[in-house]
């Protein structure tokens, strides 16, 4: 950014600010089932921060501009958004988002998600865009994959106390 004789700032400049208290969720409750979908969030979101630069007083805004998930198991996705739960968008639990992801094998992974930010800065006369981007540290969380096994009974184990599996 230049247009102050003998001041300028880059993203560069800008990297100690970055945000660093995002979070990543699995739903539900950071627990996945093997083949069927498993939805992330991420609570990153844009913040504005206060600081001095290069001597000067500014507000940084930090806007998340990709969530990079890692599920843990080798995949990967790149996403625009943090994710929404099921319930906000009016999802059975279960049914693919653009941010779930299907596991193949029951076991603990530590799912990932790294942001990255574009930044403004305001002097005190409006919000001026600085080139380039910013990754926040990644945030991280361990998931429980379990295997489901499902059976049709005819009633329950205190209605039929001898049938199979009662």
């Amino acid at each position: 950014m230049s247009g102050t004789p003998g001041w300028s700032v880059t993203v560069t400049d800008l990297a100690r600010f970055v945000p660093s208290a995002a979070t990543v969720e699995g739903e539900p409750g950071n627990v996945a089932v093997v083949g069927l979908p498993a939805n992330f969030l991420s609570s990153a979101k844009t913040e504005t921060i206060p600081g001095t630069v290069l001597g000067r007083s500014l507000t940084i805004r930090f806007t998340p501009v990709n969530y990079a998930f890692d599920y843990g198991d080798g995949h990967r996705r790149d996403s625009a958004g943090p994710g929404t739960a099921w319930d906000a968008n009016g999802q059975a639990q279960f049914t693919p988002t653009s941010t779930s992801h299907v596991y193949k094998e029951a076991g603990r992974y530590t799912v990932s998600v790294a942001v990255t930010y574009a930044a403004d800065i305001d002097l005190g006369s409006g919000w001026i865009p600085i080139r380039g981007t910013l990754n926040g540290p990644p945030a991280s969380q361990e998931i429980r994959v379990v295997q489901a096994h499902t059976a049709l009974v005819l009633g329950t184990c205190h209605e039929r106390p001898s049938a199979p599996g009662c």
